[in-house]
Protein backbone atom coordinates (compact mmCIF):
# COMPACT_ATOMS: atom_id res chain seq x y z
CA UNK A 1 0.00 0.00 0.00
CA UNK A 2 1.59 3.43 -1.28
CA UNK A 3 1.39 6.33 1.86
CA UNK A 4 0.27 9.10 -0.49
CA UNK A 5 -0.99 11.86 1.25
CA UNK A 6 -3.37 14.95 -0.12
CA UNK A 7 -1.33 18.18 -0.39
CA UNK A 8 -2.99 21.21 1.04
CA UNK A 9 -5.39 23.22 -1.08
CA UNK A 10 -5.13 20.11 -3.75
CA UNK A 11 -8.05 19.19 -5.49
CA UNK A 12 -9.37 15.75 -5.11
CA UNK A 13 -8.73 15.50 -9.00
CA UNK A 14 -5.46 16.53 -9.21
CA UNK A 15 -4.54 14.04 -5.89
CA UNK A 16 -6.19 11.08 -7.80
CA UNK A 17 -3.96 11.88 -11.24
CA UNK A 18 -0.85 12.37 -8.85
CA UNK A 19 -2.00 8.83 -6.76
CA UNK A 20 -1.93 7.19 -10.93
CA UNK A 21 0.73 8.72 -11.98
CA UNK A 22 2.86 7.34 -9.12
CA UNK A 23 1.31 3.70 -9.51
CA UNK A 24 1.61 3.56 -13.52
CA UNK A 25 5.26 4.59 -12.59
CA UNK A 26 5.78 1.89 -10.36
CA UNK A 27 4.07 -0.76 -11.98
CA UNK A 28 1.73 -1.69 -9.68
CA UNK A 29 -1.24 -0.69 -12.10
CA UNK A 30 0.71 -3.13 -14.53
CA UNK A 31 0.78 -6.06 -12.33
CA UNK A 32 -2.89 -5.91 -10.98
CA UNK A 33 -3.92 -6.36 -14.26
CA UNK A 34 -1.84 -9.30 -15.54
CA UNK A 35 -3.20 -10.94 -12.61
CA UNK A 36 -6.89 -9.69 -12.83
CA UNK A 37 -7.44 -12.59 -15.34
CA UNK A 38 -5.27 -15.21 -14.50
CA UNK A 39 -6.65 -18.79 -14.80
CA UNK A 40 -4.84 -20.95 -12.42
CA UNK A 41 -3.87 -24.21 -14.10
CA UNK A 42 -5.02 -26.87 -12.69
CA UNK A 43 -2.98 -30.09 -11.79
CA UNK A 44 -2.65 -33.40 -13.49
CA UNK A 45 -4.55 -35.63 -11.89
CA UNK A 46 -7.54 -32.85 -11.97
CA UNK A 47 -6.92 -32.30 -15.75
CA UNK A 48 -7.23 -36.01 -15.90
CA UNK A 49 -10.53 -36.84 -14.14
CA UNK A 50 -12.10 -33.83 -16.06
CA UNK A 51 -10.88 -35.39 -18.99
CA UNK A 52 -11.94 -38.60 -18.47
CA UNK A 53 -15.81 -37.06 -16.97
CA UNK A 54 -16.20 -35.41 -20.39
CA UNK A 55 -15.51 -38.51 -22.45
CA UNK A 56 -17.63 -40.61 -20.77
CA UNK A 57 -20.76 -38.09 -20.99
CA UNK A 58 -20.14 -37.47 -24.68
CA UNK A 59 -20.11 -41.11 -25.01
CA UNK A 60 -23.12 -41.27 -23.13
CA UNK A 61 -25.10 -38.54 -25.33
CA UNK A 62 -23.77 -40.99 -28.65
CA UNK A 63 -25.40 -43.94 -26.89
CA UNK A 64 -28.14 -42.43 -26.68
CA UNK A 65 -28.76 -40.76 -29.71
CA UNK A 66 -27.88 -43.72 -31.53
CA UNK A 67 -30.72 -45.42 -29.31
CA UNK A 68 -33.34 -43.07 -30.48
CA UNK A 69 -33.88 -42.02 -26.97
CA UNK A 70 -31.90 -38.19 -27.22
CA UNK A 71 -33.49 -36.15 -30.33
CA UNK A 72 -30.86 -35.96 -33.01
CA UNK A 73 -30.09 -32.21 -33.49
CA UNK A 74 -28.24 -30.52 -36.06
CA UNK A 75 -27.35 -28.00 -33.98
CA UNK A 76 -25.47 -29.44 -30.64
CA UNK A 77 -22.12 -28.07 -28.93
CA UNK A 78 -18.69 -29.16 -29.67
Amino acid sequence: MSEIKRKKNESFEAFIRRVKKRWQQSGKILQAKKIQFRIEKKSKNMGRASTLHRLKKAEKLEYLRKTGQLPEDKFYRR
